[in-house]
């Protein structure tokens, strides 16, 4: 099985309780901005550029959020999740590459739970949890 790791961003508005949330065309469903981490990329470059692409936002990591795992077994892939609570910095938002990202919205938590089901009994955690993240350079 091939290992990809896959880094997402938590963008949650305090005031008005809401989430970013992209429409991804390519598996015609919805989740937050994120995307594969590529060859020679850190997983905080990788979130970063990420939501980026996808929402024209930039953002900056204030933590993790949560980590899931799972085995895709027709792709033949082990894919871990690592979810990164974020804060934009900077940007508007906007759909960059609509062959990828047809629609951009801040949505409650119950309607990600929603519209993503594999979050539910887990994303009011990843809203208050925090994690260390360092990356320790080469070595």
């Amino acid at each position: 099985m091939k290992n990809v790791k896959v880094a997402y961003s938590l963008i949650y508005n305090e005031d008005d309780r809401k989430i970013l949330v992209v429409y991804n065309q390519d598996s015609n469903r919805w989740s937050l901005p994120g995307g594969a981490v590529e060859q020679g990329e850190t997983l905080e470059q990788a979130v970063i550029r990420e939501t980026y692409e996808e929402t024209g936002l930039t953002v900056a990591i204030e933590h993790i959020a949560g980590i899931r795992e799972c085995f895709f077994e027709k792709q033949q892939e082990h894919v871990l999740f690592i979810i990164f609570r974020t804060e934009i910095t900077g940007g508007t938002i906007h759909i960059q590459y609509p062959d990828e990202i047809s629609e951009i919205c801040w949505v409650s938590p119950d309607e990600v739970v929603s519209l993503m089901p594999y979050y539910e009994g887990q994303l009011e955690a990843m809203l208050h949890a925090s994690s260390v993240y360092t990356f320790e350079g080469n070595r």
